[in-house]
């Protein structure tokens, strides 16, 4: 499976912005993704991925330069083999290289399985939230 079909198994609620995003991340004009990390086996298929950027603030960081897990994938098959993990060490190193002396990501309230896979990485739950929008216009409620 490829970096856009695992996009689109993560974030299924945006089918078809996908391709027009990747396309932008190679050209550059992709705000808030800095580097991709895909894991491949010896055949070249790929296992997962994990999409990382530089944040200035992250929920406890105090750094003011922060690694940042914008996005963290592996396919059902490859959990719990390793994988997931490998792909996070690779996002430390990179983050390290990046000058950053921490690492932050989050996972939705209801997502039990990103948040215990955090947890195993090493992660510490800082906090949690709730979300509010308001449409002060009536044409884009």
């Amino acid at each position: 499976m490829d970096w856009e079909q695992m996009r689109e198994a993560l974030w299924p609620s945006a089918p078809g912005e996908h391709a027009s995003e990747i396309a932008d991340w190679f050209a550059g004009r992709l705000a808030g993704v800095d580097t991709v990390l895909i894991a491949r086996n010896a055949s070249g298929e790929a296992l997962g991925f994990i999409e990382l950027a530089i944040r200035t603030v992250a929920e406890s960081c105090y750094s003011g330069r922060i690694g940042y897990v914008e996005g963290w994938y592996v396919e059902s098959y490859w959990r719990r083999r390793g994988v997931g993990l490998a792909l996070l060490r690779a996002a430390e190193d990179w983050a390290r290289a990046q000058g950053c002396s921490e690492m932050a990501s989050d996972a939705a309230l209801d997502n039990r399985v990103s948040q215990r896979a955090h947890e195993a990485a090493g992660f510490a739950e800082v906090g949690r939230s709730v979300c509010y929008r308001k449409a002060l216009d009536e044409a884009i409620r």
